[in-house]
């Protein structure tokens, strides 16, 4: 058959494998049992659940052979699932997941940084391309007649062709390039298995040639051997009291392909009317696809150790998504499907302990400030997903919500606000936007920062849509003060002598301005500036109409603002003595438009505001 080329993105994860992850070459072998492992878990299934290949032999295993000398040689052999034609092409030629190829196709060039990354996704079967010049696949599919085998020297392309082959399954062959014969080696390969794959389910064997030696160190005979040098029993069945935080990194780079150790972990066991076991891991970044719909769940779900499912959205809430790790229950039938898992009760139930775990994990981490820090930055978009969508949890992932703050660096939470908060502040004040710069010198905050009121910095895209639906912390009102009715707990200390000299000028404005505001008031709020916009109580600000039009919510009616004027600002007090109605109408429309300009909103005509700005400047000077 025609050699075929690897779809780009393939091309891509080569080269960054081969020429970024050298230190690491060694997870090759790792990776190849991990995907062996799950042929196996995979055909064990199907051998309990459907006909068709129940009468299969199966005998789980995993084999490793090599071959030294001239021509080493590496080999590994499982007696799992195996592949088709169309699976070797998907599998070995293609990247079908979109979260990948966006990634491959940003590639920054550094290669420090993108070997970091790299981990995210896992490099799976390709890292063998860092210790083998050519790699063959043999292998044949449980259930089907015919075998084929895949070719690749890992640049080129691949080749595709018929095979010999009487049992199902799938063979490995590394043709060793001089960075890999260290590998055709005994020892090399029982330490590595040890090392990173001592925990999987199923046999690991080696099969070599045991050499005896006479007294004085010559050979004397040779005969084969296999050993089995696993464990082979499942990780998370084994008692905590025996696993040590080194166990529990290589069991989570094994099922994550991640070459960073977690964040951390959650090992439970629930015994009694309702048995299952969880094992789950925080990764320390986050995923390149976490924030598309085609994310790839990071949890499998087993019956009694049988492997069941790593496909299922349902088996964690789905702001829970970065979370991988086990599922293992006793109470489940083997072949429960996607919609006996979304409607059976013991699921549920187990799914409500699932959170409560990883809730009580991220509870004890906020203690430590630094450490749940690194958190957030991370995870903390997930959390506020969380709080709008996860009503059965939403008051303990509020308590997780962190802010950025006026009075604070860093992160601050609701419950570090309400303890900081004087005895008479009638409420919890944030401010929304999405420049953090711009928000802290907004002219909004003027009035919180001459009385000494913490607000907090909301400048997410997400949070004014998050926040709304958290009305009220620790029996506070949460209040933005992007709105009007913010200042309205500041209303007693007007200045009814300013009030009365300023009405006039307001009306003046609102006329000029006509149908661009909603009103013209006058602001408590302003000390420095002359004027602000802000929303009615009942309309959405303007960072969230943006959000609305970036959803494509197009046919939205136009929500106009209120304009608030510091009737104490030197440039308002010469307005009320203004008798030059363009000169009044000019700076009437500069008080918007820089108005406008500080909430971040872009100018309808910044030509006509850039005009009458030269104007002013020339008439000044």
């Amino acid at each position: 058959m025609a050699k075929q080329k690897f779809q780009t993105e393939v091309g891509q994860l080569l080269h960054l494998i081969t020429h970024s992850l050298y230190t690491h070459k060694e997870i090759f072998l790792r990776e190849l049992i991990s995907n062996a492992s799950d042929a196996l878990d995979k055909l064990r299934y199907l051998t309990l659940t459907d006909d068709a290949v129940k009468s299969l032999e199966f005998e789980p295993k995993i084999t490793i052979e090599f071959q030294d000398g001239d021509e080493p040689k590496l080999i590994l052999s499982d007696s799992g699932i195996g592949m088709n034609k169309k699976d070797l092409k998907d599998n070995l030629g293609t990247i079908a997941r979109s979260g990948t190829k966006n990634f491959l196709s940003n590639l920054s060039g550094d290669e420090k940084k993108d070997s970091q990354l790299i981990g995210q996704f896992g490099v799976g079967f390709y890292s063998c391309f860092m210790v083998a010049d050519k790699v063959d696949v043999s292998t044949k599919k449980a259930g089907e007649e015919e075998a084929f085998v895949w070719s690749s020297d890992g640049h080129s392309g691949f080749q595709i062709n018929k095979d010999v082959r009487e049992e199902h399954g799938t063979t490995i062959t590394l043709h060793l390039n001089d960075e890999g014969k260290e590998f055709a080696n005994r020892w090399q390969i029982d330490s590595l298995v040890k090392k990173y794959s001592d925990h999987i389910d199923f046999p690991i064997f080696l099969s070599y040639e045991d050499v005896e030696y006479d007294d004085e160190g010559k050979e004397k005979s040779r005969s084969p051997k296999t050993d089995q040098i696993n464990d082979a029993k499942a990780f998370w069945t084994r008692p905590k009291s025996e696993l040590k935080d080194k166990d529990y990194q290589e069991f989570y780079k094994s099922i994550s392909h991640d070459m960073e150790d977690p964040f951390d972990w959650v090992h439970y066991k629930a015994e009694g009317t309702l048995e299952f076991t969880l094992l789950f891991y925080i990764p320390k970044k986050a995923s390149p696809d976490l924030f598309r719909t085609d994310y790839q769940t990071g949890v499998k779900l087993y019956v009694n150790r049988v492997f069941i499912t790593d496909d299922e959205k349902e088996l964690l809430p789905v702001w829970l998504r970065f979370v991988k790790g086990v599922i293992d229950s006793s109470d489940l039938p083997l072949n429960v499907s996607r919609e006996i898992l979304q409607q059976n009760r013991i699921m549920s139930k187990i799914r409500s302990n699932a959170v409560k775990k990883i809730l009580d994990k991220l509870r004890d981490t906020a203690n430590d400030k630094e450490k749940y820090t690194e958190f957030f930055h991370q995870f903390g978009r997930l959390i506020k997903e969380g709080v709008y969508q996860d009503y059965e949890h939403k008051e303990a992932l509020t308590d997780l919500l962190r802010f950025k703050s006026t009075k604070e660096d860093g992160l601050v939470s609701l419950k570090d606000y309400v303890n900081r908060m004087d005895i008479d502040q009638k409420a919890i004040y944030y401010i929304t936007g999405q420049n953090e710069g711009s928000l802290r010198n907004s002219p909004l905050l003027e009035m919180y920062q001459k009385k000494d009121i913490e607000v907090l910095i909301l400048d997410d895209e997400i949070d004014e849509i998050i926040i709304t639906s958290v009305p009220k912390y620790d029996e506070k009102d949460l209040k933005s003060v992007n709105r009007s009715g913010a200042a309205d707990d500041f209303s007693d200390e007007k200045d009814e002598d300013s009030e009365k000299s300023t009405k006039p000028v307001l009306k003046k404005i609102k006329k000029v301005l006509g149908d661009k505001v909603k009103d013209v008031k006058m602001s408590n709020r302003l000390s420095d500036s002359p004027s602000c916009i802000v929303a009615d109580e009942n309309d959405p600000t303007s960072q969230m109409q943006e959000i609305l039009k970036s959803m494509g919510q197009t046919d939205m009616p136009e929500i106009k603002p209120i304009l608030e004027i510091n009737p104490t600002h030197e440039i308002v007090e010469k307005l009320k003595g203004m008798t030059r109605q363009k000169a009044f109408d000019d700076i009437a429309w500069l008080l918007y438009e820089q108005a406008l300009i500080q909430e971040g909103v872009t100018l309808e005509d910044p030509s006509g505001f850039v005009k009458r700005l030269n104007k002013a400047i020339s008439n000044t000077l």
